[in-house]
């Protein structure tokens, strides 16, 4: 058998398809081995920095050797090492400090492996939030816009999934802006809330730090707050074990599932939508819908973030059985865990936000499919408008409610039994008692008067709720987003 190429040696591989078919190449990177080791050296320089600055005997020439040595990672050697040493960090360790040997004495000075290790998942999660927010926003954008441009037009509204009041079609779209409104507040809550571990050492106690700095605490406080400050972070944790509390973990990932559930109720209901021919999500020229039925137009795109937002709201189990696990200061079985939980929230919410940016962009709506079913259920619904228009031409209330009763069941024997049309007005036209409203008809009929304030507050929520709230994102809305697959 012939040796595989490097192309086929990948497709003789699993890969996952978060990262081979769906994420971002931004997303990709963030949660990439490049940006972890290289994140692993730049925190390795930040803490030989701060130490020199402290008065510890490091040169200039040893920080200028690891600044221009930041991103010259022989991955060949780091993966040899780690072979032999059973262990990661030191291994890279080794590997930097083969490039830089002046510095090989003091890279590491003090720290333990969750210096590098924690502190980088830290900076990285921060990341992922940033990169997931505009996209976030991106969505609401687009939904807004189409909440304003259907904020007007009457749509059957639906408890039980069952026919009842009217709304509008931006009212209805309203409900899932505002549901994603609460998971952009609380992704910025949670990108904000997290803090650095900063420089804790072994257990947390930072022994080794006051050790180096011969016992001066304010000293080990100031290095703790420059690496802070190098890294980008306004605060650090300021109680640790070995490793920054996995309720950190937590946090982070139930706003992600909270974020898939928001996204799966969305899609969800566009499904339903599609099957009644109301609204459809964008369908490409050449797309095939079905191997087998060429008229199909399967709403594929809301499937996928369904699909994807049910693994996404699974992946908080992790972590809320790892905090529950982690025994005194700390404990290894997070490590395997915390490799794919945190990776793959992170990139199953990118994939759904893009795909839900996508969906939103090109969203049909089908009014005269939207009208007819009104037509349908409008009849019964406005009953109530007739018995009160016939006590002002002075009707009875009781009669009248009789009347309506009989004509009712009879108009919905028809509809139900015989597969017709409701024909519940025709039939209150052609019943001599109702001659007194007869022309007030069509005026009792109007959908727009169904719909109460619906588009009033449509208006007020997207003036005063939802522009202001994406503000902060303005010079990221960017084009229409394109999807590969």
């Amino acid at each position: 058998m012939a040796t595989p190429g490097a192309e086929e040696d990948v497709l003789s591989r699993y890969r996952s398809p978060l990262v081979s078919r769906y994420a971002s190449p931004e997303m990709g990177f963030n949660f990439s081995e490049r940006k972890k080791f290289g994140t692993w050296r730049r925190l390795w320089l930040y803490l030989a920095q701060a130490e020199k600055l402290l008065g510890l005997p490091i040169t200039d020439e040893q920080i200028q050797e690891m600044e221009a040595n930041l991103d010259n990672i022989d991955f060949k050697m780091a993966a040899e090492e780690e072979k032999k040493l059973r262990h990661d960090v030191m291994a890279h360790v080794h590997t930097f400090a083969h490039c830089c040997p002046k510095a090989a004495a003091i890279i590491h000075l003090g720290a333990t492996s969750c210096y590098v290790g924690d502190n980088t998942d830290l900076i990285v999660l921060r990341d992922g939030f940033n990169l997931l927010l505009p996209k976030l926003a991106r969505v609401i954008s687009r939904l807004a816009d189409f909440a304003e441009k259907y904020a007007d037009l009457p749509t059957l509204g639906f408890t039980h999934y069952q026919p009842a009041q009217l709304t509008t079609v931006g009212k209805r779209c309203c409900l899932w802006i505002q549901d994603l409104c609460m998971d952009l507040q609380n992704l910025e809550r949670a990108r904000d809330d997290l803090r650095f571990r900063g420089v804790k050492g072994t257990t947390g106690t930072q022994a080794s730090f006051l050790q180096l700095f011969e016992g001066d605490h304010s000293k080990v406080e100031e290095l703790d707050r420059l690496v802070t400050a190098k890294a980008g972070f306004k605060r650090s944790y300021m109680v640790t074990g070995q490793t920054y509390s996995r309720k950190v973990d937590i946090e982070v990932l139930s706003v992600l599932a909270s974020l898939g559930a928001s996204i799966h109720k969305i899609c969800t209901d566009i499904r339903l939508l599609a099957n009644l021919k109301e609204i459809e999500e964008p369908f490409e020229k050449d797309q095939i819908g079905s191997s087998a039925m060429p008229y199909k137009r399967n709403p594929m795109r809301s499937e996928r973030c369904c699909s994807l937002a049910r693994h996404l709201m699974t992946l908080v189990l992790d972590p809320l059985q790892t905090a529950s696990v982690q025994w005194f200061e700390r404990t290894l079985d997070d490590s395997a865990n915390r490799r794919v939980c945190l990776a793959e929230a992170f990139l199953t919410a990118d994939i759904i936000l893009s795909t839900l940016q996508n969906i939103s962009e090109g969203l049909v709506v089908y009014p005269k499919v939207i009208e007819r079913r009104i037509r349908q259920e409008l009849p019964f619904m406005a009953t109530e408008n007739i018995i009160m228009a016939m006590v002002k031409a002075g009707g009875n209330r009781q009669d009248c409610h009789e009347k309506i009763r009989v004509l009712s069941q009879k108009a919905a024997a028809v509809v139900k039994q015989e597969g017709g049309d409701n024909d519940f007005i025709a039939r209150v036209r052609a019943d001599p008692y109702f001659s007194p409203i007869h022309k007030q008809l069509e005026s009792l009929l109007d959908p727009s008067s169904f719909t109460g304030r619906a588009p009033q507050q449509v208006a007020k929520f997207l003036k005063e709720e939802v522009r202001p709230a994406l503000i902060p994102y303005q010079s990221k809305m960017g084009g229409k987003i394109e999807l590969a697959l």
